[in-house]
């Protein structure tokens, strides 16, 4: 097999979507939904872009057996066998890890790259470029690479990688220190020296060190498949992982590559990246418009308003006066009005009482 064709895309797509709620909900979480109107949602956005790198049998998707029917009508083209399903909810890291030996099972030179569904990436050439040159070294050393990008304001929600010594390959550095989520202070100090990136949640590996770092941080869940039975069949594994699933520790990537893993390299990064995980997120990653109000694909008249974020339903006119920092978001039988705040534990708050108060079918 070339070298061209060891390229294979893990899209991270099992999120519950809570801080969008309420247009983000747990029966269709954000990943599924066309949010900004563009005829495509952020899963098919993703796949869209992956799919200029690769062909479509090399892109997996992590989610829950819940979101199949919504993950295999979106993504019609994705082989069954690549749409993996979730027993049990466990965060990103144990996903990733069974993501890995399923990927070095079928290809022992596989080089991966892991991406979470929710991104907005403005120059898709420039992110290309960038995919290319972590293949190139993934390929030929056994480290992570994640990709970072230059800081534009002193976001507290986000991860912080200190960049240390340049390695064999242009714009890849050794990770010399990492920070999740500093208070707003830290934030800005670490913006201002220029030795701080954010951290985008892209990594890059290839397949089987990726798994020995894994190893090192599970306990021995699947080891013994992909070593005592190699030549397991698509079946067996499954039925493996539903046995066995449930006894890795709910872990996130971030925290398992960046904090646990040794020679993990930050690829200074330039294509235009937007988290769009949280309103706060969103409101600051978009242009806007007078009084410096976002409004997300919505017929709304504003007056005297400023610094809010709107999200309607379609066929809804919003008539909204006096209104300073808030989210105005609806969907269906819920509709939010709440001040707009870099601290998305209120929204989590709320999706938790309106559970416990009207029952799932609000949140």
């Amino acid at each position: 097999m070339e070298k061209s064709l060891h390229k294979y895309c893990v899209i991270l797509a099992g999120g519950r979507g809570r801080r969008l709620w309420p247009v983000s909900r747990r029966s269709v979480p954000k990943q599924f939904v066309d949010f900004f109107g563009t005829g495509r949602t952020q899963l098919q956005a993703t796949y869209d872009r992956m799919l200029k790198l690769m062909p479509t049998d090399h892109i997996y998707v992590c989610t829950c057996q819940e979101y199949f029917d919504m993950t295999k009508a979106q993504l019609p083209d994705v082989p069954v066998q690549n749409i993996m399903l979730e027993p049990i909810h466990r965060n990103t890291a144990p996903s990733v890890a069974w993501a890995a030996m399923r990927i070095h099972h079928v290809d022992a030179e596989a080089n991966m790259i892991v991406v979470p569904s929710d991104q907005m990436v403005l120059n898709e050439a420039e992110f290309a470029r960038s995919a290319e040159i972590g293949f190139s070294y993934v390929s030929e050393n056994n480290v992570v690479v994640v990709m970072g990008v230059r800081p534009t304001r002193p976001e507290p929600g986000y991860g912080y990688i200190q960049i240390g010594d340049l390695s064999c390959k242009p714009e890849v550095y050794a990770v010399k220190s990492f920070t999740e989520k500093p208070d707003r202070q830290f934030a800005q100090m670490f913006m201002e020296s220029g030795e701080f990136y954010w951290n985008t949640g892209i990594f890059q590996s290839n397949a089987a060190y990726l798994l020995k770092c894994f190893e090192h941080i599970f306990p021995d869940v699947l080891r013994t498949l992909r070593y005592d039975r190699q030549t397991y069949t698509y079946e067996e594994e499954m039925a493996f992982v539903m046995e066995n699933y449930p006894r890795y520790p709910n872990l996130s990537l971030d925290y398992a590559i960046l904090e646990q893993s040794r020679n993990v390299y930050v690829m200074k990064c330039d294509f235009g990246w937007a988290d769009l995980g949280t309103w706060h997120a969103i409101y600051e990653s978009f242009s806007k418009t007078e009084g410096d109000n976002v409004t997300i694909d919505s017929e709304v008249v504003m007056e005297d308003c400023r610094n809010n974020i709107i999200k309607l339903q379609k066929g809804k006119i919003g008539v909204i006066n006096g209104l300073d920092g808030y989210i105005v978001a609806e969907k269906d039988n819920v509709l939010l009005i709440c001040k707009k705040s870099d601290d998305s534990s209120l929204i989590r708050k709320y999706v938790s009482e309106m559970r416990m108060k009207y029952g799932d079918e609000f949140v």
